[in-house]
């Protein structure tokens, strides 16, 4: 049994988990955790053994001087508590780490032993994909849940992925068959800018957050950053008319199969967040997974012989991105994630 010392009695607590890897394109979904931890001063209670997860040859502790006294930081997985106040508290349990190199079914049952231990009444996994998406467009975000009441509850999709998967999958499932309700957000990045950070991608994320827990988020100068990155990448690209065009039909096929959807459900979302904000004062290295199970990595980059070229646009009727909703990852639950895993 795990015991807990020296945290206090919580409200209405949720567990909001990230990890780094496979599952977090552009790091937008640790990014996400890290800023709720920032923005409201999350106090670490707990961290699970290293050793019991992670191969050091793959995610290697780094050492760092602390008043002239060397001290090393070993890889692994925190969890934090934060409380929102306002006329409703609550309290989020956040869960931040990289995602394991082994005993993944362990794992996940120690973390559900604190969930249990705390008296977290819903799971939210943040998670992130790279996907055939134009970075001029809304980041585009899917809510998936293995629970058929909550995905009608909570306005969700019901996962019907199959394929790999990461942790964020494995421990949706874990939840699920402890009882516990959880869901997954996932954030579609697009695969030929994937280098983190991807800060639009973030924001979307706490964006559909707020959304889901009924809460505003601080969200400090994430707009501002966004809004930078968004205006990089287009420069970016405008100095390659291969991706320009290629983005072109990214956007033609977005825009085309968004039309029919461009009303009322998306746009009473934002006029709620609006509402929200102003009653509250005013506003990594490896793969990652894609959109069709598999692993990408960045097109615009840098190298020695210049940015290297996306792949031959794709025609739009033939798309399987998240958008899309046609790839075996793509569709009600794998938009975003939906291409990742739950």
């Amino acid at each position: 049994m795990i015991e807990l010392e020296g945290v206090p009695e919580l409200i209405d607590p949720v567990m909001v988990a990230a990890f780094e890897g496979w599952n977090d394109a552009g790091d937008a979904a640790s990014t996400a955790v890290a800023h709720l931890e920032r923005e409201w001063k999350g106090e670490v209670f707990a961290a699970l053994d290293a050793e019991d997860y992670y191969d050091f040859q793959v995610n290697r502790p780094t050492v760092f001087m602390d008043g002239g006294v060397r001290k090393i930081t070993w890889p692994t997985t925190r969890l934090s508590v934060v409380r929102i106040g306002g006329d409703k508290p609550r309290d989020l349990v956040l869960v931040r780490g990289i995602e394991p190199s082994m005993r993944w079914r362990s794992f996940c049952n120690e973390l559900l032993g604190f969930a249990h231990e705390l008296g977290v009444e819903l799971v939210v996994i943040l998670g992130a994909l790279l996907g055939d998406t134009p970075h001029t467009r809304p980041v585009p975000i899917s809510g998936t849940t293995s629970d058929t009441d909550l995905a009608r509850r909570m306005d969700l999709e019901e996962t019907k992925y199959e394929g790999p998967t990461g942790i964020v999958g494995v421990l949706q499932e874990a939840c699920t068959h402890a009882g516990v309700p959880a869901v997954s957000l996932w954030a579609a990045v697009p695969h030929y800018v994937s280098q983190p950070p991807n800060p639009k991608a973030t924001l979307a994320l706490l964006n559909r957050l707020e959304d889901l827990l009924d809460l505003r988020i601080p969200l400090g100068e994430l707009p501002e950053d966004a809004r930078a990155w968004q205006v990089g990448v287009d420069q970016l690209a405008a100095e390659d008319s291969e991706v320009a065009e290629y983005v072109q039909t990214l956007e033609e096929a977005r825009d085309t199969a968004e039309l029919p959807e461009a009303s009322g459900e998306a746009i009473a979302r934002e006029f709620e967040r609006y509402l929200r904000r102003r009653d509250g004062g005013g506003p990594s290295s490896g793969g990652h997974a894609t959109a069709d199970g598999g692993e990408g990595g960045s097109y615009l980059r840098d190298s020695p012989s210049g940015r290297t070229r996306p792949p031959k646009p794709p025609k739009p009727e033939t798309e399987t991105g998240p958008e899309s909703g046609t790839g075996p990852e793509t569709g009600p639950d794998a938009d975003d994630e939906d291409s990742s895993e739950d």
